[in-house]
């Protein structure tokens, strides 16, 4: 009986040993106490069967080996600051202090924020001192801070692959939803609006108008992190095609129709990307704060709060404070003929006073409802002439053509563009990959 027993006791304890060996073989990866994951990094041999099996090599990450390190992976929680991350791998604070001084001018520890992702690599002892913690601010740059003796900290950036890709429609409901249910994104949509804003109304698209564009899409490590430029553009609206073929005569992308012209005009036709117009200049409006009839000579657009406001040409801002009915406001003067005010913002973007040149599209405060306002809205008003007319009708200069000298060039453009629109089917093609770009950033994790 005792023999069984002593028999029995040697199954099983060869039976553990067994099972522990294959679970170190096979690398598995626990869970810690906090909930984030840590992969043993040490790479290591193993005797099974008097023969040695070698573990799989310890990772590296970030460009860092981990054959003496293990791996935590987190996020950065909201109200945490990197003291407290730190704490647990046995940081003083005394040490966070000296590693925030020598980031100032990497990246700002004070930065780091709630919802982002990081990576500790701490030693393998009961200590589990950390060595380096690494964080993500964005998907294309990663912040290193080496705690070792040295304390050092440096920024690096993935690369960037750029990819040209097409998408084609048709106008089912709105503009808004038919594109992006085609494939694209709303920075797609408000690119487009912007370009053919003074060739189309938008909001009285049909039924069966259709479109195609070619854009960028950029992409890091297999993901789309966003979008470029939105190179080229056709819009058949009632059977007409309307071309926007995208020209750069060396300051920047601008598009033209088939003949040249600029589809654009010296203006953006509205402060706000693609928003509601909730009133329309009038010389007689039941004004809904005043509870008067009065002249509201300004075209309201209904946005939410926050939303960016920008200023619709090149100029100068001639003023930018807070009145009782207007709110907080900026004005700008284009030129000796054209200025442009925006009423009721939430605040100013920052740079924002009398005195500063502010370029096309660039933002210059937040929509808000300050003033003689009921809800968050932008009332925008138009000067011509020094008087106040309907931003929405007034007939402005078209941008310049494309210049003479271009124009062997821009016909080439022209003709490889049409080419490769017509080829797009739009029953069959949502989205394509058309070819690769190549892009300037190095160092990839």
């Amino acid at each position: 009986m005792l023999k069984r027993r002593k028999g029995l006791a040697i199954l099983i304890a060869l039976s553990l040993l067994i099972c522990i060996t294959a679970a170190q073989t096979l690398n598995f990866i626990p869970v810690n106490v906090l909930g984030t994951k840590r992969a043993e990094a040490a790479s290591a041999e193993y005797v099974v069967d008097n023969k040695r099996i070698k573990a799989a090599p310890a990772p590296v990450v970030y460009g860092i080996a981990t054959d003496s390190l293990e791996i935590v992976e987190g996020e950065v929680e909201r109200g945490e600051v990197l003291s407290q991350i730190l704490a647990q791998y046995n940081i003083d604070p005394t040490t966070v202090h000296n590693l925030a001084q020598k980031a100032k001018d990497v990246f700002n520890v004070r930065r780091i924020a709630a919802g982002r992702n990081y990576m500790i690599l701490h030693a393998r002892d009961s200590a589990q001192t950390a060595r380096f913690f690494i964080y993500e601010p964005n998907q294309v740059e990663y912040v290193i801070y080496d705690l070792r003796d040295s304390l050092a900290v440096t920024l690096e950036k993935r690369k960037v692959e750029v990819l040209e890709r097409t998408i084609a429609g048709e106008i089912n409901s709105s503009l808004y939803v038919s594109m992006v249910e085609a494939g694209g994104s709303p920075q797609l949509v408000n690119s487009f609006a912007d370009i053919f804003a003074w060739r189309l109304d938008l909001n009285r698209l049909q039924p069966g108008d259709s479109f195609k564009l070619i854009y960028e899409e950029k992409v890091v490590n297999g993901e789309t992190i966003g979008f470029g430029a939105l190179k080229s553009a056709v819009f058949e609206h009632e059977g007409e095609e309307i071309y926007a073929i995208g020209f750069d005569e060396g300051n920047g992308l601008n598009y033209y129709d088939q003949k040249g012209q600029s589809l654009k005009r010296a203006f953006l036709k509205e402060p706000l990307e693609y928003s509601r117009i909730s009133s329309r200049f009038s010389k007689r409006r039941f004004h809904p704060v005043q509870k008067r009839y009065k002249a509201h000579l300004g075209t309201d657009f209904a946005a939410p709060r926050g939303t960016p406001i920008r200023t619709v040409g090149d100029g100068v801002v001639i003023a930018a404070h807070y009145t009782r009915g207007n709110g907080y406001f900026v004005k700008v003067r284009h030129n000796e003929t054209y200025t442009t005010q925006y009423l009721h913002m939430s605040k100013f973007a920052k740079g924002v006073r009398k005195g500063a040149r502010v370029k096309m599209g660039q933002t210059i405060g937040y929509v808000g409802s300050t003033g003689l306002a009921t809800g968050p809205h932008l009332c925008y008003r138009f000067w011509k002439n020094g008087r106040q007319v309907d931003a929405l009708r007034v007939k402005l200069p078209a941008a310049n053509p494309v210049a003479r000298k271009n124009m062997d060039v821009f016909d080439t453009v022209k003709d490889q563009t049409m080419q490769r629109m017509q080829a797009i089917d739009i029953k069959s093609v949502k989205q394509e990959l058309l070819a690769s770009g190549k892009n300037k950033e190095p160092n990839d994790a």
